[in-house]
């Protein structure tokens, strides 16, 4: 009788300890959760949905305990991918984690986006239309006095515009190896 009541005791202390080890390894809404980019990401070329691959940049702990040690991995996807225009709109990208890997189990997450834009095209473009403008009206001025300016600086606008719309992409690229910090929207358990 004594052995059975025992052994009921071990069995109960067994199924309370690995209640507590899944309670927690629940991660909490408000989680902060930084992760290290394994490939560049760039609005140029991202599609939504695409995947990628991270690593944990720190140890998860929650309640005093490790979840998942620093270098796990971690995935997440692309929310937002939209290409630079050439003389305005710079590229966006948006994404958000997916999920880690925690003692062997996927742990599925809900986070906030990090969102991205690219570089302002205005100060660029300012330059090289004015620039362009300038240079044109300087010539112009040169060649064929005061007529000749306004017609330099016309046709030094049109080409500084030209070179703007030439060169004017401004992707948002996240690059390889870069720290994201993601915040859990919703709490989340290992299954």
């Amino acid at each position: 009788m004594l052995r059975r009541v025992l052994k009921s005791a071990v069995v109960s202390t067994a199924l309370i300890l690995t209640g507590f080890t899944s309670l927690a390894q629940t991660i909490p809404a408000g989680t902060n959760i930084p992760v290290r980019m394994g490939r560049e990401i760039s609005s140029g070329t991202a599609k939504v949905g695409d995947r990628f691959d991270a690593t944990l940049a720190r140890d998860l702990v929650v309640g005093g305990k490790t979840i998942a040690q620093a270098g796990s991995p971690a995935r997440g996807k692309v929310t937002l991918a939209k290409s630079s225009g050439r003389l305005h709109a710079p590229g966006q990208i948006s994404v958000r984690l997916t999920s880690i890997q925690a003692e062997g189990k996927t742990i599925a997450l809900e986070t906030g986006s990090y969102h991205l834009e690219g570089k302002s095209h205005a100060k660029s473009n300012a330059t090289k239309i004015g620039g362009g403008a300038a240079l044109g009206a300087v010539i112009g001025g040169i060649a064929g006095g005061g007529k000749g300016a306004a017609i330099g600086a016309g046709a030094g606008g049109a080409a500084g515009t030209g070179v703007a719309a030439a060169t004017g992409k401004e992707e948002a690229v996240i690059p390889a190896e870069k720290t994201l910090s993601f915040t859990t929207t919703a709490a989340a358990s290992a299954k």
